[in-house]
């Protein structure tokens, strides 16, 4: 999950693995805006998954797609479409109504 195991190099396995390499408790997926810096931009949404044990690179990759990536994609394109997110720095703030503040 981002900013834990990202960056060059990091995608596909290679994050899952480094995820049950470190022996992390949760991992998970994030949803964020891209910027000129690899995986550096903005967090728009974040979702922890449990590390369970035994878990392998891919049955981990897969519970993270189906429990996190999926649902914070779906929820994250629906936001920007009704213009509900706001970036402020390195910040998103995620509005009530769409509406944005100067």
């Amino acid at each position: 999950m981002v900013p834990a195991f990202a960056g060059k190099g990091f995608y596909g396995l290679r994050v899952h693995e480094a995820a049950l390499e470190r022996g992390v408790k949760l991992t998970g997926a994030t949803v964020h805006f891209v910027n000129e810096i690899c995986d550096g931009g903005p967090i728009i949404l974040q979702k922890p998954v449990e590390v369970k044990l035994g878990d392998t690179p891919e049955a981990l990759q897969k519970r993270v797609m189906e429990e996190a990536e999926w649902v914070l994609l779906k929820k994250a394109v629906s936001l920007f479409c009704e213009g509900r997110l706001e970036v402020i720095g390195n910040t998103v703030r995620i509005n009530e109504h769409g509406e944005t503040h100067d």
